[in-house]
C-alpha cells in the first residue's frame, strides 16, 4: 500500500508549486480525468479530480454524519479500532497534536472511522472520546455498516481488512487530508510524530490557498 501511496504522490506531478501570488499549494491526490468543453466558442479542457462521495454514519454523540457535514470544511480521516494493541494508540496520540491545534476552527474537521462497528458502538466510542480527552465537534469517531466503511476506505486510498486467520484486524496506518472540495492532498504517516509535525503544517498551508479561503 506504500508502494501505492508514493505512486500516486508522483502521479500528481508536483509536490508543491508556486502561484502568481507566491501561495504554495499542495498536491491533488488519486485518480483525474480530462474533460473537454466549449467556453464562449472556445474548446477547453478541464482536469477532474477524484473525491470522496457521499455518506452516512453515527459520530460518538449518536448524531448522523454525512458528507454534506463537511461541507466548506478541510478535514483529515483516518481508520482505526478502539480495541487496536497497536498502531491506533500511538495514532491517536500523534492525533491529539492536530485536534489540539485546530479545535478551535469550526472549518475544520477530524473523523476517525471504525473498521470494528460490531463491537465498536456509539457508546463505546464516546468512552473512547472520554479517554483520549476531546470533546465537541472538531473530532468524529464515525460507526457505520461494514460494507459502508471498507468501501469507503478505497476512496481514501487506505488498506483495511476485516479479521485474518490469526484473528486481527489490519488497517493503514495513515492520516489523510482532504480539501473543501473532498479532494485528497496528502496522506501521512499516523505512527510518526515528525509527518504529524508536517500534516499539521500542510493544514495552514492548504488553508491558506485562494480557493479554499473562498469556498464555503
Amino acid at each position: 500500500m506504500k508502494n501505492l501511496i508514493g505512486a500516486l504522490v508522483i502521479i500528481a506531478l508536483y509536490s508543491s508549486c508556486k502561484s502568481n501570488n507566491q501561495t504554495t499549494r499542495l498536491p491533488i491526490l488519486g485518480q483525474r480525468e480530462p474533460v473537454t468543453k466549449t467556453v464562449d466558442g472556445k474548446t477547453v479542457t478541464d482536469t477532474v479530480y477524484s473525491t470522496i462521495p457521499d455518506f452516512k454514519f453515527v459520530n460518538q454523540y449518536a448524531d448522523t454524519i454525512t458528507g454534506k457535514s463537511l461541507d466548506g470544511k478541510i478535514y483529515v480521516a483516518d481508520f482505526f479500532f478502539t480495541t487496536c494493541p497497536s498502531i491506533c494508540p500511538v495514532m491517536h496520540r500523534n492525533m491529539l497534536n492536530v485536534y489540539k491545534e485546530f479545535k478551535n476552527d469550526d472549518n475544520f474537521r477530524i473523523i476517525s472511522h471504525s473498521i470494528d462497528p460490531k463491537y465498536d458502538t456509539v457508546a463505546v466510542l464516546k468512552k473512547y472520546a472520554d479517554k483520549l480527552g476531546i470533546s465537541g465537534n472538531t473530532w468524529w469517531l464515525l460507526n457505520g455498516t461494514k460494507e459502508q466503511t471498507y468501501g469507503i476506505a478505497k476512496n481514501y486510498l487506505v488498506s483495511v481488512q476485516e479479521k485474518n486467520p490469526q484473528g486481527e484486524y489490519i488497517h493503514d496506518g495513515y492520516f489523510i487530508l482532504v480539501d473543501k472540495q473532498k479532494r485528497l492532498r496528502g496522506t501521512y504517516d499516523g505512527t510518526d510524530p515528525a509527518q504529524v509535525t508536517k500534516l499539521i503544517a500542510d493544514i495552514k498551508t492548504l488553508k491558506e490557498e485562494p480557493d479554499m479561503a473562498s469556498a464555503k
